[in-house]
């Protein structure tokens, strides 16, 4: 056997990082109730009751490292991990830094990862595995609420519409990604899911398929978003369909259904060449689409069933962001702006 190549065994991939976890990864163990092996029937169990596939393997990224630092110290039962020894990892987390001497996981991040361990251990607990919860009184770090850093203007999205090429294939469907991109506000993964018979073309709706939490909503989308679309299935998706095609409505140039690295390209390639002084990428539409709306008028309600938010409060972000009503009320009655005020000028 010497000589030759090992063979790379099957694992999962980091979702935001394009990481792959393979199985060496996962701490080895044959004791079925110890942290390694109960981890692991925690994530199956996550599976088994329809947690979405990007929230398992994130899941399996997270506790790995968890894993990992708890053998480091000797930790291989569910019982011998202590809230003392929960927020040491925490220390853990917001003391690791780049070679640059700056914190390598944001708080967000840190956040993100002890909830996937308090999952854990709230799981164990109900499963009986410990009789009581560690993480349970755990402190999270407060994360801030940060407003969206880019929102383009009107002007500024149809600079950017008139960026493809519109005499070759790919210019026309890149034109009618934009376009549903900024119609409907729909996300990265929904668009790429999209498959031909979620246009219901006669009533201005899309059909979004299991977006985020699996659930599905129908969202408007218009008359322009449209045309579009119909000249790109009409025009180019014929020509570039092939065996692995399926139904999904975007494809890429061999004919296969786009990757999320691959439209994020897409996108912020033409928005870089709009030359309008600003970087973003798909999610830039779904944030300018929401502030303008409500700049517009619309009512916040309507924007959260848009945008597929559970709870008002992630859409009231957008209320912060557009500020035109706010500086109207400002010019109009700041002493300091009255015209009274201006005859210096």
């Amino acid at each position: 056997m010497s000589g030759q190549k090992p063979v790379k065994r099957k694992g999962l991939g980091n979702p935001k990082r394009g990481r792959r976890i393979v199985a060496e990864d996962w701490p080895p163990t044959v004791d079925p109730l110890s942290l390694a092996s109960l981890s692991l029937e925690h994530l199956q169990w996550l599976a088994v009751h329809g947690y979405a596939e990007r929230t398992v393997e994130t899941r399996k990224l997270h506790l790995s490292a968890f894993l990992k630092w708890c053998l480091e110290r000797g930790l291989e039962s569910p019982s011998a991990v202590t809230l003392p020894m929960l927020e040491r990892y925490q220390r853990h987390l917001y003391q690791r830094r780049k070679p640059d001497g700056s914190a390598a996981l944001s708080l967000k991040t840190q956040r993100g990862q002890l909830t996937t361990v308090q999952q854990l251990f709230k799981w164990l607990t109900r499963q009986k595995y410990i009789l009581s919860n560690p993480a349970s009184e755990l402190e999270l770090p407060r994360v801030e609420k940060r407003l969206p850093r880019v929102i383009l203007t009107a002007s500024q999205v149809e600079q950017v519409m008139n960026v493809p090429d519109l005499t070759c294939p790919v210019g026309l469907r890149d034109r009618a990604i934009l376009e549903v991109l900024y119609s409907t506000g729909i996300r990265r993964a929904e668009l790429i899911n999209l498959e031909l018979d979620d246009i219901v073309e006669e009533r201005g709706l899309l059909l979004v398929r299991e977006g985020k939490v699996k659930k599905d909503r129908m969202v408007p989308i218009g008359q322009r978003a449209l045309v579009w679309l119909r000249k790109y299935i009409d025009d180019v998706r014929p020509a570039l369909v092939c065996s692995l095609s399926g139904k999904r409505l975007f494809l890429t140039e061999y004919g296969e259904p786009m990757l999320p690295k691959h439209l994020s390209y897409r996108v912020r390639s033409h928005i870089r060449k709009a030359d309008i002084g600003l970087s973003g990428s798909c999610h830039i539409f779904r944030h300018s689409m929401a502030t303008l709306m409500l700049e517009n008028g619309a009512d916040i309600r309507f924007i959260q069933r848009m945008l597929g938010h559970t709870c008002l409060e992630s859409t009231e972000v957008y209320t912060h962001v557009s500020v035109t009503q706010l500086k109207k009320v400002h010019e109009l009655t700041h002493p300091a702006n009255m015209k009274s005020e201006l005859h210096f000028l």
